[in-house]
């Protein structure tokens, strides 16, 4: 639901949040976990422009009362899962007082300039202890592209994609703030033809571009979370790159799925942008003539429900040499299930999510060349290279390439909202 936090009239006495493009004008406000470079705490913080508000600082300046000072000491912590357990009232109360607060000619402005710090000055930490984590299948383009490479040749498309929202379970271990670099994994692979076995670095590197979802508050081991309650149990979104290697995923995955073709480490962005932020931007689920309909545990009553989120993603590529070249460009609106359903199905057989759990929304692509979401399906398998901005070309990732990801949203009668960015260096096998 719309409320005051979304007009697009409002401004901020912070000057670079009302710049043209900014991914974090008032309108956003997304929570994170920050410290100053050269600091030991981690703490939290909402992103305004080129700056962070210190939320520790804020409440010790008294700016806050009530329901939302009780969520501000939530989310001033070293994570965000106490934040993410209160659940959404008080998100939401929180949400108002800092929009009223960062607006132009707001009392609170004296106060809070001197808890303002520049993002170009902070260390981000993960926003929240990451108890699970389970990456979905949610884009069919992505099945379809990916299926010809890593399926057996003439495989037809999975039959129960359609009718439930695939998953698998990841490491959660694993899992790092944008920036962490990424050590080229080892492992068994057999190249397409040949019967030899081989074990060494990984050949075919590869991105994946998604979404991640943070669960708020969890449900107890042995109930559901109905579809039409799901929408309460999420917190926020933010960017997701699955790294995988594909060489090695052809060969172990069969017949238990990924693992440590996957494990070796998933990239998030530090900032969480919530699901209230998020709400001008809904948008209908993709469905087919001849899709079927889905089981009542997954189909909302409300026959209008907009399940799909309008999220533009983005991944670059940076060689060493620099100059990037955009090799995707994909929105999450194409995909079959949205984040309500991956509750409802996650929780469908009485398994317990708890806060700070988080969902990928698997690998986004469109059925055009540049939209598909992973050089696999980019490069078809290797056999044909992409070109790069500044000469040469790929067809996986190389030592000293850096995988960026951007996301936004923008729609008529809104202020445009981004996710800032996540990205990570490729270094040689060690």
């Amino acid at each position: 639901m719309l409320n005051e936090t979304h007009d697009p009239k409002l401004r901020s006495w912070v000057q670079s949040a009302n710049a043209a493009g900014s991914d974090f004008p008032i309108q956003n406000l997304p929570h994170g976990v920050f410290r100053r470079r050269g600091e030991a705490e981690f703490r939290g913080g909402v992103a305004i422009g080129d700056d962070i508000l210190d939320l520790r600082a804020a409440l010790a300046a008294g700016v806050f009362n009530g329901a939302a000072e009780d969520a501000a000491r939530l989310a001033a912590g070293a994570t965000l899962n106490e934040l993410m357990a209160a659940g959404p009232a008080a998100w939401s109360a929180l949400r108002l007082a800092l929009s009223r607060a960062l607006r132009d000619g707001a009392e609170a402005r004296e106060k809070l300039a001197a808890c303002l710090v520049p993002q170009a000055e902070a260390e981000f930490g993960l926003p929240a202890t990451i108890g699970d984590f389970t990456d979905f299948f949610t884009s069919w383009h992505h099945m379809i592209n990916a299926g010809k490479v890593l399926a057996p040749p003439g495989a037809p498309p999975l039959p129960n994609f359609k009718w439930l929202p695939m998953a698998y379970h990841g490491r959660s271990s694993s899992i790092e703030v944008s920036g962490a670099p990424l050590r080229r994994p080892v492992g068994q692979t057999r190249i397409p033809g040949e019967t030899e076995i081989r074990f060494g670095p990984a050949q075919w590197l590869d991105h994946e571009v998604e979404l991640g979802i943070f669960v708020g508050p969890g449900n107890r081991r042995g109930t559901s979370i109905p579809i039409d309650e799901a929408e309460s149990h999420l917190f926020g979104v933010c960017l997701l790159n699955d790294w995988s290697a594909r060489d090695i995923q052809a060969w172990e995955a069969m017949p238990l799925g990924p693992f440590l073709a996957k494990n070796f480490l998933t990239t998030i962005s530090p900032w969480v942008v919530t699901m209230e932020a998020l709400a001008p931007f809904r948008a209908p689920l993709q469905r087919g003539e001849g899709d079927p309909e889905s089981f009542a545990y997954l189909k909302p009553a409300r026959a209008d429900a907009e399940l799909a989120l309008d999220i533009e993603l983005e991944a670059w590529l940076e060689p060493a040499e620099g100059g990037a070249t955009r090799i995707s460009r994909s929105n999450y609106r194409d995909a079959f299930w949205g984040p309500a359903q991956l509750v409802a199905h996650h929780t469908s057989n009485g398994c317990n999510l708890r806060p700070g759990d988080l969902m990928g929304t698997g690998t986004q692509s469109g059925d055009k060349d540049g939209e598909k979401g992973s050089m696999v399906e980019t490069s078809e398998g290797g056999k044909r290279p992409f070109p790069l901005k500044e000469g040469g070309s790929r067809r996986f990732l190389e030592d000293g390439d850096t995988l960026i990801l951007r996301g936004h949203c923008e729609r008529p009668g809104f202020v445009r909202i981004g996710f800032g960015e996540c990205r990570g260096m490729v270094l040689p096998a060690g």
